[in-house]
C-alpha cells in the first residue's frame, strides 16, 4: 500500500526582498520640486510633428544697468572743504545714486548695454585747485574716470545748500563719465547742457537757474540745459536720450544732426523756444497783475473797515438825512 504525503510548498520571494539583496542597492526616490518654487518656472507652447507640446522654462532676468567701482582720492582731510564735504556727505551713497540717476534719465538697460559708454570704474578726487569740477580719464585708460572737485569750492557753498549743491555738481559731472560725444565732434555747449539737463531732471538745479533766450542755444551749462528740458516736453518724452544716442558713433553735421532727429533745423527750435518763453513771461506778468490787483482791494476793503469803525458806523451804513416836512403837504 502506497502513503501519500502532502507538503506545503515554500512561498516565492517578494520583490520587496529581492531588492533588499545585498549586490543590488535601493533606489532613491526622485525629489519632489517644493511648491514655493513654482513660480519660478512658466510653460510654454511648442509645436512638435504637428501636435502642441508644453515645455517648462524659466524666465529671463530683466537687463540691469552698469556697476562701475567707485572710489574716493582726497589729499588734504585738514582743508576745511573736506569738513563741510564729509559732513554733508556718503560719499558712497552720494556717487550710487549720480550713477542712477544718469544711466536711468540718459539709458534704457538691454542685455548687452553695449549702447552705454564704457565705464569701469568712477574715482572722486577732493582737492584744492581753482573752479569748481571736471571729469577725464585716468592715466590707466579712458574706461576708469576721474572727477576732480575742488575743496576751495566746497568750502564757499552757503551753509543751506551744502549737500544739495554737492550732490548736483556730482550728478553734472557724472554726466560726463557716461554720455556719447560723437566722437569728439560735438558741440562743448551741447556736452555741458545734456549734463545740467540731467541734473534738472534729477531735481537738483540751485535757485539761480532761470530759463532766458537771447544768444546761441549751445551755450551750455543751464541756458542750454532748459532748451533741452524744453524739446522733450515740445518733440516727446525720451527726445534727449534720443540726441545723446546720435552723438554715439557719428561725427556731428548739426543741420542733418536735429532734421534727422526733429525735422526741424536747430536755429528754429531756438526760436520756437524763445518764443515760449515770451509767453511764459506775458502769462506770469498777467498772473501778478491779478495778484497785484487783488491786493490793492484788500487793503482798500480792509481801510474802508478801519475809517467806518472811526466814524462810529457798521460796514455798509450809509449817513441818512432827517427827515424833514413837507411844504407842499395840507
Amino acid at each position: 500500500m502506497t502513503r501519500t504525503v502532502r507538503t506545503t510548498p515554500k512561498p516565492l520571494p517578494t520583490p520587496l526582498a529581492m531588492s533588499a539583496a545585498p549586490n543590488e542597492p535601493t533606489p532613491s526616490p526622485l525629489p519632489i520640486r517644493p511648491k514655493e518654487e513654482a513660480h519660478l518656472f512658466k510653460e510654454e507652447g511648442r509645436k512638435k510633428d504637428g501636435r502642441e507640446e508644453k515645455v517648462t522654462s524659466r524666465p529671463h532676468p530683466k537687463p540691469t544697468f552698469p556697476t562701475p567701482k567707485l572710489r574716493l582720492s582726497t589729499l588734504d582731510l585738514d582743508h576745511p572743504g573736506s569738513n563741510v564735504f564729509f559732513s554733508n556727505t556718503n560719499p558712497s551713497k552720494a556717487l550710487s545714486e549720480a550713477v542712477d540717476a544718469v544711466l536711468s534719465i540718459l539709458y534704457q538697460p538691454t542685455k548687452t548695454n553695449d549702447h552705454i559708454p564704457a565705464c569701469r570704474s568712477v574715482t572722486l578726487c577732493l582737492h584744492a585747485m581753482g573752479g569748481v569740477a571736471y571729469t577725464t580719464g585716468s592715466d590707466l585708460d579712458g574706461d576708469h574716470k576721474e572727477i576732480h572737485f575742488s575743496l576751495d569750492y566746497i568750502n564757499g557753498i552757503p551753509s543751506a545748500r551744502q549737500k544739495d549743491e554737492v550732490q548736483g555738481v556730482l550728478v553734472h559731472e557724472m554726466v560726463h563719465c557716461w554720455q556719447w560725444n560723437a566722437v569728439g565732434t560735438a558741440p562743448g555747449g551741447l556736452i555741458e547742457g545734456i549734463a545740467d539737463f540731467v541734473r534738472l531732471k534729477a531735481g537738483l538745479s540751485p535757485p539761480h537757474w532761470k530759463k532766458e533766450g537771447g544768444g546761441q542755444w549751445d551755450a551750455g551749462y543751464q541756458h542750454t540745459g532748459y532748451f533741452l528740458e524744453w524739446i522733450e516736453s515740445t518733440c516727446g518724452r525720451g527726445s534727449v536720450r534720443k540726441i545723446n544716442h546720435a552723438l554715439k558713433d557719428k561725427k556731428y553735421a548739426e543741420d542733418d544732426f536735429w532734421e534727422q532727429l526733429f525735422g526741424k533745423n536747430v536755429s528754429l527750435l531756438w526760436k520756437e523756444y524763445e518764443g515760449s518763453l515770451d509767453e511764459e513771461q506775458k502769462m506770469t506778468k498777467k498772473v501778478e497783475s491779478s495778484a497785484e490787483s487783488h491786493e490793492k482791494d484788500r487793503k482798500d476793503n480792509a481801510e474802508m473797515k478801519e475809517k467806518g469803525r472811526k466814524d462810529g458806523r457798521s460796514e455798509g451804513d450809509e449817513s441818512v438825512e432827517k427827515d424833514k416836512p413837507n411844504d407842499n403837504l395840507a
